[in-house]
C-alpha cells in the first residue's frame, strides 16, 4: 500500500473518525484506524463496536492495499506537520512509513482483517431529509438525555419515524425534549423507533453542519446509518423499550403564561446565582400580567427577580431545577415562549406560542 495526499486533506477525515476511537480499548486493533487505498482514493474506519464512523478522500501515487494504523499518533503527527506539507504513506511489511519533507515516523500496523467492519445493516427504511434539519432537531433534544443511568434506555435519543413526520425525543426522568419536523412527500410505509445510544448522538452532533446538504437515514433492525457526502457514519441501537413519551406531556396544563424569551432567560440566569448549589431549584409565582421568580439558598440569601407576562393566571407557585428551565429555552429559540400549567404539583409544557413542533416538558421540584 502507498499513498501521497496534502496534510489539509488529509487531516479533515481523520478528525470526524479518530473521535470514535477510545482511549482504552478491549481489543488492541480498536485502537487502529482501517486505511484502505484503491484507484483513486483513500478511506479511513474508526470503531468502538458500538459505533463506527468512516470517511474518504481523495490521494495521489496511489498503490491498492489496506492495513490499521494507530489512530491517535498518526492524527497527532499529521497535526503537528507544517501547513501545506505532502505526506507520503508507504507500507513496509508490519510497519508503515510516514514520511513529509526531512520528517519521518515509522509506525507499527496490525492486519486489517482483524478489524471489525459493520458491513450489513439489514435495512428496513430510508429517509433522506436536509442536513440542517437533522442537526436542528438533535442539538433540540439530545441535552435532555441522561447520563449513566441505570435505565439504560434513557441514555440515548429516540427517532420516531412516523408516516409523514421525523420526531426526535430526550428524556432523563426529569424533563423531556420531542422535536418534529415534516417529511417530504412520499413519507415511510410503517412507524419505527429507534434509539440512539449517547455517543453515537455526540459523535452525529459533530459530524452535521448547517449548510444546504442533505443526508440519508438507513435504519436497520439493529442499527442505523447515516450517509452525508464522503462521511458515511454506523451506530448499534439500544436495544430497549423507550418510554411513552406522550403520555408525559401534561393534559389539561390551561394555566397559560406567555413571556417574552431572552427576558424570561436573563430573569432566570441572574436568580440561578443564589440558588441552592446541589437543588438548583427555583419557584415561580404567576399572577395576572406579571411572572416572579425566586431563588434562596442554605446561606439564607434571596434573588427576586419580576418580568411582565400576558396571563391572567392568579396565585400559582411551583418550583423547577433552573437549568433545566434555560436548557429548554436555548433550545425553544423565537421571541416567546408559552408555559402551559396545571397547578403547583405538575409538571411545566414550554413551546413556542404558534408551533407544537417543539416541545419541553419540565417536572416540578418540591421547594
Amino acid at each position: 500500500m502507498r499513498f501521497s495526499i496534502q496534510r489539509e486533506v488529509l487531516l479533515k477525515p481523520l478528525q470526524q473518525v479518530v473521535g470514535v476511537v477510545e482511549r482504552r480499548q478491549t481489543l488492541p486493533v480498536l485502537a487502529n484506524l482501517l486505511v484502505v487505498a484503491t484507484a483513486q482514493q483513500v478511506s479511513f474506519t474508526g470503531t468502538d463496536l458500538e459505533v463506527e464512523m468512516a470517511a474518504t478522500t481523495q490521494a495521489d501515487q496511489i498503490e491498492a492495499g489496506e492495513i490499521t494504523i494507530p489512530a491517535r499518533k498518526l492524527f497527532d503527527i499529521c497535526r503537528a506537520l507544517p501547513d501545506g506539507s505532502k505526506i507520503e504513506f508507504k507500507l513496509n511489511g508490519d510497519r508503515v512509513e510516514v514520511k513529509s519533507g526531512r520528517s519521518r515516523f515509522t509506525l507499527a500496523t496490525l492486519p486489517a482483517s482483524e478489524f471489525p467492519v459493520i458491513e450489513n445493516i439489514d435495512l428496513v427504511e430510508r429517509v433522506s431529509l436536509p442536513e440542517a434539519t437533522l442537526k436542528g432537531l438533535m442539538d433540540r433534544t439530545a441535552f435532555a438525555m441522561a447520563q449513566q443511568d441505570v435505565r439504560y434506555y434513557l441514555n440515548g435519543l429516540l427517532l420516531d419515524l412516523r408516516e409523514h413526520a421525523l420526531r426526535s425525543v430526550a428524556t432523563d426522568g426529569h424533563r423531556l425534549a420531542v422535536v418534529e419536523t415534516n417529511l417530504e412527500a412520499g413519507g415511510v410505509a410503517a412507524q419505527r423507533q429507534i434509539l440512539i445510544p449517547r455517543k453515537g448522538v455526540l459523535e452525529l452532533q459533530g459530524l452535521f453542519e448547517v449548510g444546504d446538504g442533505t443526508v440519508e437515514l438507513e435504519f436497520g433492525r439493529a442499527h442505523l446509518r447515516v450517509k452525508r457526502g464522503d462521511v458515511t457514519f454506523t451506530s448499534k441501537l439500544i436495544d430497549g423499550r423507550f418510554p411513552d413519551y406522550e403520555a408525559v406531556v401534561p393534559i389539561g396544563a390551561d394555566k397559560e403564561v406567555r413571556v417574552g424569551r431572552e427576558a424570561l432567560r436573563g430573569a432566570l440566569q441572574r436568580a440561578a446565582i443564589l440558588s441552592n448549589e446541589k437543588y438548583r431549584g427555583v419557584k415561580l409565582e404567576v399572577s395576572p400580567n406579571k411572572l416572579r421568580i425566586i431563588a434562596h439558598n442554605p446561606e439564607q440569601e434571596e434573588a427576586i427577580e419580576e418580568i411582565e407576562a400576558r396571563t391572567s393566571v392568579a396565585e400559582l407557585g411551583v418550583g423547577f431545577n433552573v437549568n433545566y428551565l434555560l436548557d429548554a429555552l436555548n433550545a425553544l429559540g423565537g421571541e416567546e415562549v408559552l408555559m402551559c400549567l396545571r397547578d403547583g404539583n405538575s409538571s411545566c409544557l414550554l413551546r413556542a406560542p404558534e408551533s407544537e413542533q417543539a416541545r419541553h416538558v419540565i417536572m416540578p421540584l418540591r421547594l
